[in-house]
């Protein structure tokens, strides 16, 4: 029962990141967290090696939590420990 919620879980979640990766692609920029009071979202065009370097660092954790999900599940990773 373990393996399959934390494979649940790891595949939403790598899910979810590759969506936010999308939506960041297409529109042209991504939330990358805040300064102080206000959000930071480098876009394409201010601030572009920014831009790819969150656009690629969520991609890729959205791929391994995937990947990692589905490795869980078969029986060929370890689950996360969920307690």
């Amino acid at each position: 029962m373990e393996r399959w919620l934390s494979s649940l879980f790891l595949l939403g979640m790598g899910a979810g990141l590759l969506a936010i990766a999308y939506r960041g692609y297409k529109a042209g920029e991504v939330r990358a967290g805040n300064s102080l009071w206000r959000l930071y979202t480098p876009n394409r065009w201010d601030n572009p090696i920014a831009f790819h370097f969150f656009l690629t660092l969520y991609f890729v954790s959205g791929l391994a939590m995937c990947v990692w999900g589905l490795l869980a599940m078969v029986g060929m990773a370890s689950p996360m420990r969920l307690a």
